[in-house]
């Protein structure tokens, strides 16, 4: 049995899930992008080979799920224009910021899973945060984790609470990691070391640490003991991220990010 998926919106993140999708072996033609711009329509079937449409009239019937993949602004007035009132299918929504309770009010549905994927999603390396509304029932979870399975690695959370968490973590991470790298790359060129060869460097050295943690069973705390040799050049380096408080820096950016989120949650629901 096929299973028929609509997603409304054919921007970046959609089309990085349904490069999974056709990944974990979704047929192109059991997928509809419903976006009103011509010409990303047009690069979207030329590069997945999907159906497309303008407009979600007509185009809904017999669909499964549908994914909305809209800015959290429109999402609202989208949904009220493309869904029928008698329509029940399973929702999934990547608009960010928006809550669980909005999107079943504003679905009309309680089949609704809130996922918070992020960018790493367009390599297949990404980390998708799942929150499913009340009657999402355990082959729905199941199904979804398979199909997002095709971007990366998914998890469920219960609460709004924990999304802003997943949003401060995992959703911006990415930029934590780049702006790591960013400044070993800097740090590098400064001793000397082309740009390129700075590039490089940050981007072998971060890879490296993260294969070797992800196939030792030691901590990250140990795997750094284990690096520092006591009066040695680590520990000269350490020092001075101590003495900076880097840890509590990030720390402190990372609630800042998760506050941030619920703000912006706030604010999506008085709108």
């Amino acid at each position: 049995m096929h299973y028929q998926i609509a997603f409304v919106g054919g921007g970046n993140m959609a089309q990085a899930m349904l490069s999974g999708l056709l990944q974990v072996g979704v047929p192109p033609h059991d997928v509809l992008v419903i976006d009103p711009d011509v010409q990303q329509l047009q690069r979207v079937q030329e590069a997945h080979g999907v159906r497309v449409a303008q407009t979600p009239e007509r185009n809904l019937d017999g669909v499964d799920l549908i994914v909305w993949a809209v800015k959290p602004q429109v999402l609202r007035s989208a949904a009220e224009k493309a869904l029928p009132a008698d329509l029940d299918v399973l929702h999934l929504s990547v608009a960010a910021g928006v809550r669980l309770s909005e999107l079943t009010t504003w679905l009309r549905s309680g089949r609704v899973v809130r996922a918070m994927p992020n960018t790493p999603a367009f390599v297949r390396a990404g980390v998708t945060a799942l929150q499913a509304a009340s009657d999402v029932d355990e082959s729905e979870r199941h199904l979804l984790e398979r199909l997002l399975g095709g971007i990366g690695r998914t998890f469920w959370v219960n609460t709004d609470a924990e999304m802003d968490g997943v949003t401060a973590v995992s959703g911006s991470g990415p930029a934590y990691v780049f702006h790591f790298l960013e400044s070993l790359q800097s740090a590098s060129e400064e001793l000397g070391f082309s740009p390129q060869m700075a590039h490089d460097l940050a981007l072998w050295v971060v890879g490296g640490a993260v294969q070797q943690a992800a196939a030792s069973p030691e901590s990250f705390a140990e795997l750094r003991r284990r690096v520092t040799s006591k009066g040695g050049t680590t520990e000269a380096a350490l020092d001075v991220l101590h003495a900076r408080n880097c840890k509590s820096a990030l720390a402190e950016a990372v609630k800042a990010a998760a506050n941030r989120a619920r703000e912006l949650g706030d604010q999506v629901a008085r709108e």
